[in-house]
């Protein structure tokens, strides 16, 4: 296992249909082979809120099944990782303030947010796993969570923020055929501004972007980004950016960024 730094992740995650498309697995897949090999893995997903900021299982518990009406056999995936209690002494450590408690959630298993993608990338799940909460959707918070926990990727420690790059569900149910206009040009909008490094248009996405509102009606699935931002930001690695998946999902941008 890895010594040396680790790449921060945001990626798009989708939803437990991912696994059926022909493409998208694939390329997490050739993703995650480029990656050193981590000592374990810190997952903040879109489908977890909660405050305080919340420290998941630390041992294997049932995952979260956080979706309705799939056919049955997306309820019987697995992903049996160890879990990561050094890992989350560490968090608990880099985090726990005055003014800033962190609790414990011990019977919190991965939602789909955290094990649809690591299934398609860490098959083998015999890398620790730890999930925290998202405690707020502020942009500006979650990059301050990020810049604390930086410290872990000199420990081994790949921090995924695990989101959707534009989150609308109206675009299932779009009429036009192809991509919704504002996806498409959202996901441009913030592909420039990751380029860019610009960290300050992201943070303000709502009023600078196009479409800002109607990509992400909540902040939820975008907030991830900024907690990778953050753990890029800390080490002077926000240059360091490349856009590893792109293109769309059934109308949704599935852009996916490695710092690092």
């Amino acid at each position: 296992m890895t010594t040396t730094r680790m790449p921060t992740l945001y990626l798009s995650h989708g939803a437990p249909p991912l696994a059926d498309d022909p493409v998208w697995p694939g390329q997490l897949a050739a993703w995650s082979a480029t990656l050193p090999r981590p000592r374990a893995i810190l997952m903040v997903s879109a489908h977890w809120e909660e405050a305080p900021l919340a420290v998941g299982a630390t041992e294997r518990v049932p995952l979260v099944y956080d979706f309705w009406g799939f056919p049955e056999h997306y309820y019987r995936v697995r992903y049996d990782a160890p879990g990561a209690p050094e890992l989350a002494e560490s968090v608990r450590k880099l985090l726990r303030a005055p003014g800033a408690p962190v609790q414990d959630v011990p019977d919190r298993g991965l939602d789909h947010g955290a094990y649809v993608p690591l299934v398609e990338m860490f098959p083998e799940a015999d890398i620790p796993v730890l999930q925290i909460s998202l405690p707020t959707l502020d942009p500006r918070r979650l990059l301050e969570i990020g810049r604390q926990l930086a410290p872990l990727r000199d420990e081994g420690v790949l921090i995924v923020g695990s989101g959707f790059f534009t989150h609308n569900l109206a675009a299932l149910r779009h009429a036009g055929g192809g991509v919704p206009a504002w996806s498409a040009e959202f996901d441009a909008w913030g592909h420039e501004a990751l380029a860019a490094s610009d960290v300050d248009a992201l943070l303000d996405f709502e009023a600078k972007s196009p479409a800002g509102r109607l990509a992400h009606p909540r902040t939820e699935h975008f907030a991830p980004l900024f907690v990778t931002l953050g753990a890029a930001d800390a080490t002077g690695d926000l240059g360091a950016r490349r856009d590893v998946i792109d293109g769309f999902w059934m109308g949704l941008a599935k852009r996916s960024v490695q710092f690092g």
